[in-house]
């Protein structure tokens, strides 16, 4: 069931990195920068869940949950610790300071929603601590599965890219622009282009065209997605200049790792073929 859920991080990268995930997977998230502001914010919205950092500025993640847990109305919601604490003693404390228990920094998109939602499950306030913070990993492979080119001006859209698909084998050049990108493109010979559609410089349709009229990356297959989708014309727009697919943000990231695959799969298909 979908949830509000209150995000406390004063770093921007990481906030829009969960914010991205929980809204993929159909939550309805709103973020604090600093404590003060998060206090505020779960005093007049009284969210389902709160997750929190432990370092933030002014107000620190210990004394936001001492708060919350010793107001009468807002001690009942879930508070999860988002940390990269890791000392002997760390665990003791979070938990001594009021969290209901904590989730690792650097989080896995692949699982972080799910650690997330067992704080969601049964009475508020009595969600057990994980028994561990290290996140459930797939199987490292033992070759490389293909390479991807990701072109995104936002950092953390390409760090969402190397979490979601390294885990799976899949070896992430990333780019910040069509600059950057064409360069790359030639020097690495990527097995596909994953690029968003509207960058500060150029966008993913004057890439997609620039790659496919040329005959050493033509072949390449080409994924546009966007975050900014405005008319049913342009994902018409895309799929005409040669994209294999026009996806959508936000996307689960288990969506966006089949796209990849299936897109990798047809091509490997396509350049084993022999005719008769």
């Amino acid at each position: 069931m979908p949830a509000r859920i209150l995000i406390i991080e004063d770093n921007p990268t990481n906030r829009d990195l969960i914010t991205y995930l929980l809204s993929a997977f159909g939550h309805w998230p709103f973020t604090a920068h600093d404590g003060e502001e998060g206090l505020e914010m779960a005093l007049h919205e009284r969210p389902d869940l709160i997750i929190c950092d432990v370092h933030l500025p002014q107000m620190d993640g210990y004394e936001v949950a001492r708060w919350l847990k010793s107001h009468p109305q807002l001690r009942v919601i879930p508070l999860v610790a988002v940390t990269a604490l890791a000392m002997v003693g760390d665990r003791d404390k979070i938990l001594a300071a009021g969290f209901d228990g904590y989730i690792a920094k650097p989080i896995a998109p692949e699982t972080f929603v799910r650690e997330v939602e067992e704080f969601l499950q049964g009475e508020q306030g009595t969600t057990p601590l994980p028994a561990s913070p290290s996140p459930v990993s797939p199987s490292s492979p033992q070759s490389k599965v293909a390479t991807i080119l990701v072109v995104d001006n936002l950092p953390v859209n390409l760090e969402l890219a190397r979490s979601t698909f390294e885990p799976f084998g899949y070896e992430v050049i990333t780019a910040t622009g069509i600059a950057e990108a064409l360069p790359l493109a030639y020097d690495t010979a990527p097995d596909l282009i994953l690029s968003d559609v509207n960058m500060e410089h150029g966008s993913g349709y004057d890439f997609i065209t620039v790659v496919k009229a040329d005959p050493q990356l033509s072949a390449i297959p080409f994924i546009l997605i966007t975050s900014t989708f405005l008319h049913a014309n342009d994902r018409i727009k895309g799929l005409s200049l040669g994209a294999a697919q026009f996806l959508m943000r936000p996307i689960e990231p288990q969506a966006l790792l089949a796209e990849v695959e299936a897109c990798v799969r047809k091509e490997k298909k396509e350049d084993t073929w022999q005719p008769f």
